[in-house]
């Protein structure tokens, strides 16, 4: 218990660092984008914006995630997890919609950029950025590992904002700047899109991709006294925590424990397959279900 109560409170202050870390580094790139004229540095300033929101949400969440359930949420908070995704895809899609309109306006009438200005910024992007990843590099929840693959993206953006700024100053030429701003703001959208889809699919109640229905059926039904199945429902309530319900149509039944032991071979089944929440209603074969 000690071992995991330390590893909650490692998990959280390490999200905790790299939300403050990112929201201030997001400022600084808004303000130094502007000083520097460089809309690629604005553009990816919007993104770590939208990344400290979703920091913050991970942070937040991380606290939240251990509070029970209670009479206001019988299931506990952790679909509020996709609330904050939404938000902060939405968010992100803005963000990137502005920064579009400015690379495209920058093409049309084009400026120049501070190349040594742009160095100095993405040596610090790189510096900042990599802090967090090194530091979150070998965690093991799904939260911090997340985290991990979007910051070390943000690694990766800024060695391409680097590359492209020694490019300017030994060549220089007013279009580099947009044209890497809008390639950065493409493939952002790219994941952004990708994620808001997932969320949705999730609002809707979709059936988690990695579980299969049909072989979970067929092991329940092939289990002795199970006769047939319906009424069977199975959605997540964050990506993460699956749940699954259904009826069974029990055959052969004559006494009490033959039924106890139909559902806990159930019980065991749906364990192997991680759901964290399951219901299993059973009827004997002279039963009629309403669900039927």
């Amino acid at each position: 218990m000690a071992h995991n109560h330390s590893h909650d409170h490692s998990s959280t202050k390490n999200l905790k660092l790299a939300f403050w870390m990112n929201l201030g580094f997001s400022i600084f790139e808004i303000i130094g984008g502007i000083y520097v004229n460089s809309v690629a540095i604005i553009s990816d300033a919007i993104h770590d914006l939208g990344d400290s929101l979703s920091l913050g949400s991970a942070w937040y969440l991380e606290k939240k995630s251990k509070q029970s359930a209670d009479k206001k949420f019988s299931f506990g908070y952790a679909r509020y997890s996709l609330l904050g995704a939404l938000i902060n895809s939405l968010i992100l899609m803005v963000g990137s919609g502005f920064v579009i309109y400015a690379a495209i306006d920058r093409l049309i009438y084009p400026e120049d950029s501070d190349a040594l200005g742009m160095i100095a910024f993405a040596v610090v992007g790189v510096i900042v950025n990599g802090i967090v990843v090194l530091r979150m590099r070998s965690s093991t929840k799904l939260n911090e590992r997340v985290v991990f693959w979007h910051m070390l993206e943000d690694v990766l953006g800024w060695v391409a904002v680097l590359i492209a700024a020694i490019v300017i100053y030994f060549y220089p030429t007013p279009y580099i700047d947009p044209i890497l701003s809008l390639a950065i703001t493409a493939y952002i959208l790219y994941g952004v899109i990708g994620r808001l889809k997932e969320t949705l699919y999730f609002f809707l109640q979709g059936m988690p991709k990695e579980i299969d229905l049909s072989k979970i059926r067929k092991e329940i039904i092939n289990l002795p006294n199970v006769q047939s199945m319906h009424h069977t429902h199975c959605w997540s309530l964050d990506g993460e925590n699956h749940v699954f319900t259904t009826h069974l149509k029990l055959e052969h039944i004559n006494k009490f424990d033959e039924i106890i032991e139909v559902k806990d071979k159930v019980k065991t089944i749906l364990k192997d397959n991680q759901f964290s929440h399951y219901t299993v209603e059973t009827e004997l074969d002279k039963e009629k279900c309403s669900f039927s």
